[in-house]
């Protein structure tokens, strides 16, 4: 692992190639297959980049320049670098998916959309890679406006308010974590990350210090979503279905969650964390939203939303785990942040053909779909069962660590908040498995309705010929939506089975190293 600061321009290249791809991605809008291909050969440089960056000796380090002499500054450690190969990864996956979603259902507006996606992604990788909190700032700002365009992407009303919605909140939040960063360069004179915290933090006023915290954990906790300031992420779900994969998976939400850890772990540290007092009330709101959100989650027969209340409770799984700040703890924190994404973007992709192949979107409506769709379904059911926490899932080994790290914390309740959200995910996801599967439609489900119903529109604007009994079941989705989906629970599973295969784990474990030494 890297021993030595090294200035190169590397760490800015993650950045600059999803950049540049919005420039040909634009200029190729008559031709669809051109534009497409830029999109491919962005994603697969910019993962082959961060690959080279971990696979390097040193940390690469590239200054941007500085305002009011507080820098600009893009460093590739190890926390960064996991998450840049996540998003990294999962933009050549999600990148495949679009395409074979945006032709299936002949979206509107197609350039703009991937030129957007490309632009989320750009600021994702500048959050990954931020050395200081005021490099974080910017790029988590860009990253709220570059994603806009893809909520509202549909253009209906019920988009454009969810737009609105989610800029109001995300906006709001990057001001309140502004606030922070000021606070903290007054009181240390830095807003550099270093791992274990600022040490000049130390002997500044306890009372700003507290207020400070505060702060930048509210203004990032928008984005983790932590309750009550989640309200965004559900309304978001009018989106496509890739773009609520991209927002759930790696680009939006753990980009928030990854600042609570940046914010825990290399401005205060853990141990001021807790001397403060500020740890507990974090863990205390992120242990309330992993059950709250379950419970809520029950009620949801639209698959989306149901969906994003997982994603809600499963966020606060990480922050629980920042906020305890134990090895174990910071550990699981991190696996999980691959983990569930890998898991839920599996689940939403698998959302995405339902809707493709049979125009449905609520739970009630899907008995028997496990039949029509039998790879689709399959690999839904062992994503869940990995956010559940079952082994040989990558769930079940962040979970056991988050568990463990809990465990060492300072009540047994956080143990048993980790558990509780464990089952009411088995609640949710246990009838829809059983219904996709077993489930025998009834008299007025689609396949009753439709099995020999002349084409029609459905509500997400594909055209249905073939409904659930045109083709005979076990046909599946074109290779394009299939393939993404099958990658990413297979990524899933080998995780479970196999999770130092992959430099995640390394990754992790060289953070909790430099943290706590």
């Amino acid at each position: 692992m890297a021993v030595t600061d090294v200035v190169s321009v590397l760490p800015a290249t993650p950045v600059a190639l999803p950049a540049l791809a919005i420039v040909f991605v634009s200029v190729s809008r008559a031709r669809p297959n051109l534009r497409e291909a830029w999109t491919l050969l962005a994603a697969v440089a910019t993962l082959v980049t961060v690959w080279l960056l971990i696979q390097s000796s040193v940390t690469h380090v590239m200054p941007l320049g500085s305002i009011a002499g507080v820098a600009f500054v893009l460093r590739a450690d190890a926390a960064g670098l996991l998450f840049a190969l996540l998003a990294a990864t999962l933009w050549l996956v999600t990148s495949v998916y679009s395409i074979g979603y945006v032709r299936a259902l002949d979206e509107r507006s197609q350039t703009t959309y991937f030129a957007a996606f490309a632009a989320s992604i750009a600021a994702t990788m500048g959050v990954a890679f931020a050395a200081n909190l005021l490099t974080l700032f910017v790029f988590y700002e860009l990253l709220t406006l570059a994603t806009y365009p893809l909520v509202v992407h549909t253009g209906s009303p019920e988009a454009r308010d969810a737009g609105r919605t989610y800029v109001a909140y995300t906006l709001g939040g990057g001001v309140v974590a502004l606030g922070g960063t000021v606070l903290v360069s007054v009181l240390a004179g830095s807003v550099g990350f270093a791992p274990g915290g600022i040490d000049a933090l130390t002997t500044a006023d306890p009372t700003l210090t507290r207020a400070a915290f505060a702060l930048l954990v509210v203004g990032f906790g928008v984005k983790a979503a932590v309750m009550p300031l989640h309200g965004w992420l559900p309304t978001a779900m009018v989106a496509p279905t890739p773009v609520s994969g991209l927002l759930h998976a790696v680009a939006v939400v753990k980009s928030g969650v990854f600042a609570i850890g940046r914010t825990t772990l290399y401005i205060f540290g853990p141990d001021m964390t807790w001397d403060l007092g500020v740890g507990l009330p974090l863990a205390v709101a992120a242990a309330i939203t992993m059950v709250i959100a379950g419970v809520i989650g029950l009620r949801q027969d639209n698959l989306k939303r149901g969906l994003a209340y997982s994603t809600v409770s499963q966020l606060s799984y990480i922050a629980l785990g920042f906020a305890l700040a134990t090895p174990l703890s910071v550990f699981g924190a991190f696996l999980h942040i691959v983990a569930h994404a890998f898991m839920k973007i599996t689940l939403f992709l698998a959302a995405g053909v339902i809707a493709v192949e049979t125009g449905e979107k609520y739970v009630s409506n899907l008995a028997g779909v496990g039949r029509r769709l039998p790879a689709t379904m399959t690999a839904f059911a062992v994503a869940a069962a990995g956010l559940i926490g079952f082994p040989l899932v990558a769930g079940f080994v962040s979970k056991f660590h988050l568990i463990l790290g809990a465990a060492g914390g300072p009540s047994p309740v956080f143990v048993g908040a980790y558990l509780l959200a464990g089952l009411l995910k088995l609640l949710y996801f246990w009838p829809i498995i059983y219904l996709a599967f077993f489930g025998r439609p009834g008299a007025d489900t689609p396949e009753s309705r439709h099995a020999f119903a002349p084409p029609h529109t459905t509500d997400v604007g594909y055209v249905n010929r073939t409904a659930w009994k045109h083709p005979p079941p076990g046909r599946e989705a074109s290779p394009l939506l299939l393939v993404p989906v099958l990658s990413t629970v297979g990524v899933a599973v080998a995780l479970g089975i196999a999770p130092t295969l992959f430099p995640f784990w390394e990754l992790a474990e060289t953070v909790v190293v430099e943290v706590f030494g």
